[in-house]
């Protein structure tokens, strides 16, 4: 595995200059089963670098150009000549995109610092692309962790992200050899607390004249300045004349102002087997198992703690044998758990296996059925949908209508233009050679060509996706389940509109899909509105007829009826039942434009996830949508964006609830219908789907 780890801009990878991520990214090296196959990449004008494989990016500095651009452009010019298979950014959420478009490497991305203070991961959004682009985030503590996910739902990324801790070396301590000496280590500002610090010590040094203090580091911007016989100020060292000092150090303090993301100074203190003194900010609390917590931050309050480990020599051992016994953050411990982070990133990503990454730009077949026969009537569908969001990534999309095609080529010799249809995919594959085949309810397709366009293809992916119900509970169950796995020894993945883990049969790699909606074709935002009608519901008897079935009736309608009875001075707008035929095209649209809510009701049994394609019209319309609440869509939603009920009592309620507060109708059908074009639209969808098929280990809102 060749690896690049690119360094921030200005972090001195050099002994005497260096910051905490250059010792962090030196140290661990040395223990990586990588270590012969990974480059540093930074950019310095010392000529004595931390370690070896260390490859300075030279820049002509401008000052009317911005030098940080200059050294991201050079990067990723020389890792085009000699490409990466991970690339590791070290605190730049700000280089990811760049890079991500610009190079086919995998990419770790590691936080030192508070993301929401960074250039790249301040805002949501920000943070929702890092997540789609990096195959995996490392974060110095779970404090920082927790500010990234700050407004997002981090059990949807639980595989791609960890905690990294920073690492020292375990040092033999005998604690009988310690001083009477007490350390500050960082730099002497307020942030830092030295003005606190200093003004402790010197009254600790004055009541205790055969303790000393050691002070390491400097602060050009801030002068504080405290002078004593028996304190020593010094400036930056290097990390080995710190530990040294930290040998022989009795007590350590950390009594910062700011939250830090970890702090270095304390984790090596406490390795040293110091008695250490930290404040409860930030990530400072999980630099040690047994600090001294200093619960009020000021002078007095400080003075105080260091003279009861003065007084009490007992209670100071306590702390010193604790921490240095209790501490575990290793150079050989945290390295393997980035090495086991890098192995998972290959396997998942499959990069090597198959030439494609995020950002490849694919040829795809699709094949569904895209209703040309019925000559517009059916423009909706989720295949159009999706077909959408593939040319909206920029793939190179051939797009076959199975049904149509088959209707057009029966003959005597071929009665159902099964065998015309699969030929011309055959063919299709043999003069395209696509990287994937994406098949959406193609029945017609046979799974004997598919299995031998994948044997003359070695690199060919196969994928279907699924919308019919598929609970044992539900409508056409039998029917349903052999289509879905009538191919499926030939799919590399199969996407469904229910929950797989709600399924009483397994399907091989599936994974749920939500309904997407289509920002070209679900635009009305009924919230902007003041319909007439007050519930919209449709159901769709009789697709390809266009007319209802005569006699046909379902649990739906016997639903309905009862709603109805119910609710009598709400205006219920149906179509589909009560000998009402159903609409279709533009005409959809429009009696859709007269209503403010609309009823999400599928056939069946509610069951994890299934919705039909209604709910991506409803929502991404704009109009108040109310669903079920056994359809656990409550994981994706609030109650603020979507409306969900118990039975048909609490559902009668809420539409009253709703028909009088129009403002607060308007305000939660915005919010619902914002969210899911948002995360359910068709681009992302289709995406998904891409990723997955692929192997590219992408996370989206849903998964």
């Amino acid at each position: 595995m060749n690896i690049g780890i690119l360094l921030p801009y200005k972090e001195d990878y050099t002994p005497k200059y260096s910051g905490a991520v250059s010792i962090h990214v030196s140290n661990l090296i040395k223990y990586s089963k990588y270590k012969n196959t990974t480059i540093v990449f930074g950019n310095t004008l010392k000529k004595k670098y931390l370690s070896k494989n260390f490859y300075n990016i030279k820049i002509n500095k401008n000052l009317f150009s911005s030098n940080n651009k200059k050294y991201l452009e050079k990067f990723i010019e020389i890792n085009k000549r000699k490409p990466q298979d991970l690339i590791e950014i070290h605190n730049r959420p700000s280089y990811v995109k760049d890079i991500s478009e610009n190079l086919k490497s995998n990419i770790m991305l590691y936080f030192h610092n508070n993301p929401l203070t960074l250039s790249g991961s301040k805002s949501l959004s920000d943070r929702l692309e890092l997540l789609d682009r990096c195959d995996y985030i490392f974060f110095n503590s779970v404090w920082t962790k927790n500010k990234f996910f700050t407004n997002i739902d981090e059990n949807k990324y639980i595989s791609n992200f960890g905690i990294c801790y920073q690492s020292t070396k375990k040092t033999k301590i005998n604690i009988s050899k310690k001083k009477n000496i007490i350390s500050f280590v960082g730099k002497l500002n307020t942030a830092k607390g030295y003005d606190i610090f200093g003004g402790a010590i010197l009254k600790i040094l004055n009541e205790y004249p055969n303790w000393k203090s050691i002070v390491i580091g400097d602060e050009p911007r801030e002068k504080h300045i405290f002078k004593h016989k028996n304190l020593k100020v010094i400036n930056f060292k290097e990390n080995s004349y710190v530990l040294n000092t930290l040998k022989y150090t009795s007590i350590f303090v950390a009594c910062s102002r700011w939250e830090e993301p970890f702090g270095r100074s304390s984790l090596e203190a406490s390795s040293m087997a110091c008695a250490t003194i930290i404040t409860e900010r930030g990530g400072l609390p999980e630099t040690t198992k047994y600090p001294v917590l200093l619960k009020k931050l000021d002078t007095n309050s400080l003075y105080i703690e260091i003279k009861k480990l003065i007084n009490s020599p007992k209670r100071r051992a306590k702390f010193q044998k604790l921490n240095y016994k209790s501490f575990n953050l290793t150079h050989e411990y945290v390295s393997d758990i980035i090495d086991k982070a890098r192995l998972k990133i290959l396997d998942d990503g499959k990069i090597n296996k198959f030439n494609v990454n995020k950002n490849s730009k694919l040829k795809i077949i699709h094949i569904t059925n895209f209703n040309q026969r019925y000559y517009g009537r059916l423009q909706y569908n989720t295949g159009i949908r999706l077909n959408n969001g593939l040319i909206r990534l920029g793939h190179n999309v051939i797009s076959l209508s199975d049904r149509d095609l088959i209707n057009i080529s029966k003959s005597f010799k071929d009665p159902t233009g099964s065998k015309y249809l699969n030929n011309l995919i055959s063919e299709t594959i043999n003069n395209f050679k696509p990287n994937l085949v994406i098949l959406g309810h193609a029945d017609r397709v046979e799974n004997e060509m598919l299995i031998d366009s994948k044997e003359k293809f070695k690199n060919l992916r196969i994928s279907q996706w699924f919308l019919d119900p598929l609970s044992k509970q539900g409508p056409d169950y039998t029917k349903n389940k052999s289509r879905i796995l009538n191919k499926i020894d030939a799919m590399d993945s199969t996407f469904t509109t229910t929950s797989p883990s709600a399924l009483d049969f397994k399907i091989k790699n599936s994974y749920f899909m939500p309904n997407p909606c289509d920002k070209s074709l679900d635009n009305l935002k009924n919230y902007n509105q003041m319909p007439h009608n007050d519930i919209f519901y449709a159901i769709s008897h009789g697709v390809h007829r266009g007319v209802l079935r005569t006699g046909k009736k379902d649990e739906r309608e016997v639903f309905i009826s009862k709603l109805k009875k119910k609710c009598k001075d709400v205006v219920i707008d149906t179509y589909g039942m009560f000998g009402k035929q159903p609409i279709w095209g533009d005409n959809f649209l429009n009696e859709l434009a007269k209503s403010k809510m609309g009823l999400n009701l599928s056939r069946g049994r509610p069951i994890k996830y299934y919705s039909s394609d209604r709910l991506a019209q409803l929502m991404g319309n704009g109009l108040l949508t109310f669903i079920d609440k056994k359809t656990c869509y409550n994981d994706f939603f609030k109650k603020d964006e979507m409306i969900f009920y118990n039975d048909l009592d609490d559902l009668s309620e809420k539409i009253y609830k709703y028909k009088k507060d129009d403002k607060l109708r308007r305000i939660i059908a915005r919010k619902g219908s914002l969210k899911y074009h948002k995360y359910f639209n068709s681009t992302l969808v289709a995406k998904f789907i891409v990723d997955k098929s692929v192997g590219i280990n992408s996370k989206f809102y849903w998964n």
